[in-house]
C-alpha cells in the first residue's frame, strides 16, 4: 500500500485529505510561448500570484518551450510584459533569476533524458518504436489525444532481443510510460474535492520524444518537484492529465504537490471564450484603454469573490482574504460590458494629475500629428471634466481633439435647437458672442450666471440657449459640463469659436 503525504496521492484504496500549508508556499505560472497571452492564462498566473502574497510564499515564473514546432517569437516576451502592466511580479524566473534554474525547460534537456533513463532502467516507461506522426496544427485536445494513444502499440511487451535489434537498426524512438493496467489513481483536488480515474483506461503517454525534447507530462512533474512546488493553481482543462502526473510523482519517488483547478472562463452565451466575446489577449485590453488596476479586479471576479455583493475591490484586499474556499467550482463568465463599468469605475477615482497621465499614450497615438505634443498643465485642467464620461482611455484622443482644436468644418445646421429657427438661433449666438467678448472672468460661476441671464433676455429655455453654445464651441451636441469646459477652453479660444460659428451659420442662411 502507497503511503499517504499531502493532499495528492496515487492511492489503490483511499486517502485523508486535508489542505496543507505549513511550509513555504511555492507556486509558478509555466506559459508555453506558443501565442499571444490571453484572459485564461493570464487569470492562472494572478490567482496563482495572490495565493503566494497571500501567504507570504514564492510566485515562479517558468517557460514551458519544449513543443519547438509550435514555438511563437516574441510570445514570451509578451508573456512577461503583460505581467509587469498588471503589476504581477515573480519571486524566480526569466530576468530576475533564482536558485533553481535554468526557467526555461528548454535548457533543461539533461534533466528529462536523465530521468527518462532511470524510468527506462526502472520498468516504468519503455521506448516506444512505431510510427509517429509529424506535428501539426492540432488543436490541444487532438495533440494530448495523439502522444497519450498507445492502445495499438506493442512494444511495451517487446523482448531484449527485439529491443537490440530495433536499436541496431537505428530507428528513431520515443519513450511511453508505463501506466498501471489495474488500480485507481486519485487527486484530493483542493477546488474540485475527490476525483478518481480507473487506471486500465489511462493509455501509456510519451514522455520523451523522437527529436529528444520531453512532453509536457515529464518536464512538468521534474520541475515541480525540481523547484519545491508546493501547489499547482492551473485551469481546470489540465484535470484529465493529473493521473499521469501523480504516477510520474509515484515512479520517480517524488511528493506531489496540492492541486487545484480553476474554472473554466466562458463567454456570456456560455459557450468557450474566444475572440468574439471581446479582447482575450492582454495586449488587446492595454491598447483598448483599460486600467491594468481594473483588469486586475475583473480577472480576479473570473472564479473568485470577496462575498455575494462586492465587485469592486482593491488588489491589496484581494490579496488579504484570497483562500482557495473562495473560489468557484462552476464556469465564470467573461462579460465586456461589465469589464467596461468596471474600468470606466477606476478612472473616476484616479487624480487629475494621473488621469492625464495615463491619457497621454492614447493622445500621443491617436491625435493628429499637429496637435502635439500635448500641454501637460492644460491636459491636467481637461480630465476631470471627462472623468464621469469615459469608460476606457482608448476614447481620450475623440473625447478631448476639441479642446486642442476648433472644428471648423461641422454642419451648422446642428446649432439649431428643438423649437428654435435660423432667426433666434443667430440672435443666439450673436448675444452669446457679445458677453463673452465682453467678459474677462472665465469663472465657469460668472460664465454660468452671465449667459443663463443672457438667455432668459431672449426668452429661451436653457436646454436651447446651452445647446446653441455647446454646438458652437466644440461642433458637437454632447460635451463635458458647459461653463467649466468654456472655462477651461479660456477666452482666447471660446470667442474665436463663436466668431467662426456666427461668421458661418450666417453665410449659410
Amino acid at each position: 500500500m502507497l503511503q499517504c503525504q499531502l493532499s495528492v496521492f496515487i492511492p489503490l484504496d483511499h486517502c485523508l485529505w486535508r489542505f496543507d500549508v505549513s511550509g513555504e508556499v511555492r507556486v509558478r505560472f509555466a506559459p508555453s510561448p506558443t501565442g499571444l497571452p490571453h484572459i485564461g492564462n493570464i487569470r492562472t498566473a494572478l490567482f496563482n500570484w495572490l495565493f503566494a502574497r497571500h501567504h507570504g510564499g514564492k510566485f515562479i515564473v517558468r517557460v514551458e518551450d519544449t513543443d519547438q514546432a509550435r514555438l511563437v517569437p516574441g510570445s514570451i516576451e509578451a508573456m512577461l510584459e503583460g505581467l509587469r502592466w498588471l503589476n504581477i511580479d515573480w519571486d524566480e524566473g526569466p530576468v530576475v533569476g533564482g536558485n533553481s534554474g535554468p526557467y526555461y525547460q528548454s535548457e533543461r534537456l539533461h534533466i528529462y533524458h536523465d530521468l527518462a533513463e532511470r524510468l527506462v532502467s526502472q520498468g516504468n516507461a519503455y521506448r516506444c518504436y512505431c510510427s509517429q506522426k509529424p506535428p501539426s496544427q492540432d488543436t490541444q485536445e487532438q495533440r494530448d489525444r495523439r502522444v497519450s494513444a498507445s492502445a495499438e502499440c506493442k512494444c511495451r511487451d517487446l523482448s531484449q532481443e527485439d529491443i537490440v535489434k530495433l536499436s541496431v537498426d537505428q530507428k528513431s524512438n520515443v519513450v511511453r510510460f508505463a501506466m498501471p493496467k489495474e488500480g485507481v489513481t486519485r487527486v484530493n483536488d483542493l477546488i474540485r474535492g475527490e476525483v478518481e480515474w480507473r487506471n486500465e483506461t489511462l493509455n501509456d503517454f510519451i514522455i520523451l520524444k523522437s527529436d529528444g525534447f520531453p512532453t509536457y507530462h515529464l518536464a512538468v512533474v521534474a520541475d515541480d518537484h525540481l523547484m519545491e512546488i508546493s501547489h499547482v493553481m492551473r485551469a481546470e482543462e489540465w484535470l484529465p492529465s493529473t493521473p499521469r502526473h501523480l504516477q510520474l510523482f509515484e515512479a520517480l519517488g517524488y511528493e506531489p504537490p496540492q492541486f487545484a483547478h480553476l474554472p473554466m472562463i466562458m463567454g456570456s452565451d456560455r459557450a468557450k471564450l474566444s475572440k468574439r466575446h471581446g479582447a482575450t489577449a492582454i495586449g488587446e485590453f492595454k491598447d483598448n484603454g483599460i486600467l491594468p488596476e481594473a483588469l486586475i479586479n475583473f480577472m480576479v471576479l473570473l472564479g473568485w469573490a470577496l462575498d455575494d455583493k462586492t465587485d469592486l475591490v482593491s488588489t491589496q484586499t484581494v490579496i488579504e482574504n484570497f483562500t482557495l474556499n473562495r473560489i468557484t467550482k462552476s464556469s465564470a463568465i467573461f462579460d465586456q460590458e461589465k469589464l467596461l463599468w468596471m474600468n470606466g469605475m477606476y478612472v473616476r477615482e484616479l487624480t487629475p494629475v494621473e488621469l492625464a497621465k495615463r491619457m497621454t499614450p492614447f493622445l500621443e497615438r491617436d491625435l493628429p500629428k499637429d496637435l502635439l505634443p500635448v500641454d501637460q498643465h492644460y491636459l491636467q485642467r481637461i480630465a476631470p471634466l471627462l472623468q464621469e464620461r469615459i469608460k476606457s482611455l482608448e476614447e481620450s484622443a475623440y473625447i478631448t481633439e476639441y479642446f486642442f482644436k476648433a472644428d471648423e468644418k461641422f454642419d451648422t445646421s446642428t446649432i439649431i435647437q428643438k423649437g428654435m429657427d435660423r432667426d433666434s438661433t443667430l440672435s443666439a449666438l450673436k448675444a452669446a458672442l457679445d458677453g463673452l467678448s465682453a467678459t474677462d472672468d472665465y469663472r465657469h460661476q460668472n460664465l454660468e450666471e452671465m449667459l443663463n441671464a443672457t438667455g432668459e433676455k431672449l426668452e429661451l429655455s436653457r436646454r436651447q440657449f446651452l445647446g446653441v453654445l455647446r454646438t458652437a464651441a466644440t461642433g458637437r451636441s454632447v460635451s463635458p459640463p458647459l461653463f467649466e469646459m468654456l472655462e477651461v477652453l479660456g477666452k482666447d479660444r471660446t470667442v474665436s469659436r463663436m466668431k467662426n460659428a456666427v461668421e458661418r451659420f450666417s453665410a449659410a442662411s
